[in-house]
Formats: C-alpha cells, sequence, structure tokens
C-alpha cells in the first residue's frame, strides 16, 4: 500500500503539506521496470507524470532509425513526463530505464483534478513543474551552445 511516507521521498512533492499528499495516495500508482524497457516513446500520448524511486531513467531523442541522443537522465526523487500536465499533450522524448526501475505514478488528468479542487496545492506543484522546466531548458541551451562552439566551421568563424 503506498503512504504518504512514499511520495515525501521525491523532490516536488516535499513541498506539500500532509493533507495534499494524503489527497494523492488514492490516485497514486506503483510499477516496475527492467533495464532496458521503455516506459514511453516520443510521441506517445503524454498521459502519466512520473517520480523515480529507485534506478536511472534516460531522456532520449531519436535522431534517425539508428541514431539516439540521451539528452539527460532522471535520478531517484525526481519526476519525469511533464507533458501529461499539458493538455492533449504527447511526449517529446523516449524514457528508457537504464536500470531496473522503481516509479510511482499518476494520471495527468486525475493529477490536474486534484490541482484543481486544492488550489494550494495546484500552485506549489506549478511552480515545481516551472523550476523543473526553467533546468532542463537551461540545460538543453548549454549543449546546444558547447555544440555550436565545438563544431569545426563554426569554431573558425569565432
Amino acid at each position: 500500500m503506498i503512504e504518504t511516507e512514499d511520495l515525501k521521498q521525491f523532490v516536488m512533492l516535499g513541498y506539500l503539506s500532509e493533507e495534499m499528499l494524503k489527497s494523492l495516495v488514492p490516485i497514486t500508482v506503483k510499477q516496475f521496470f527492467d533495464a532496458g524497457e521503455t516506459v514511453f516513446k516520443q510521441g506517445d500520448t503524454a498521459d502519466r507524470f512520473f517520480f523515480l524511486e529507485k534506478g536511472k531513467i534516460l531522456l532520449e531523442q531519436r535522431i534517425t532509425e539508428t541514431l539516439t541522443v540521451a539528452l539527460s537522465s532522471v535520478k531517484p526523487g525526481f519526476s519525469f513526463g511533464w507533458s501529461a500536465m499539458l493538455e492533449n499533450g504527447s511526449y517529446s522524448t523516449d524514457a528508457v530505464c537504464a536500470e531496473p526501475c522503481h516509479l510511482f505514478s499518476f494520471s495527468g488528468a486525475d493529477l490536474k483534478l486534484k490541482m484543481e479542487e486544492n488550489h494550494s496545492m495546484g500552485f506549489i506543484i506549478s511552480r515545481r513543474l516551472l523550476y523543473v522546466l526553467k533546468k532542463r531548458h537551461d540545460a538543453r541551451t548549454e549543449q546546444f551552445v558547447k555544440t555550436i562552439k565545438l563544431h569545426p566551421e563554426i569554431s573558425r568563424l569565432l
């Protein structure tokens, strides 16, 4: 059985009150994946928001049928699949287990309903989601700029 203590271990949910966490317990699902298993694929309908309890998730972008690039990784205690929090969204990457993983997840629709019912909880979760988005945007911007600087033809122009 899932308890509020289980949910407190996740950075984003650690900001919620005990009452808020209790309201999330009934909509929480625990899932297990083996190494190499795909949690979701790029382009899939984004219907679940995930929290990693154990293991490591790689967020990968398919460049071609044979070339995939790992954009980032998710460590225990952190979330992924935030596209489920958007209306009619789809996942923009593949989420692949680099090792066996234990996940907690929420239906995006169920979590959004809970956020609408409790605006304080909605504000806290929305603020944490914005923080995650900013960090990922900054990291990808840094990767992009570094790639440009290291490109042989562009580096001659610099």
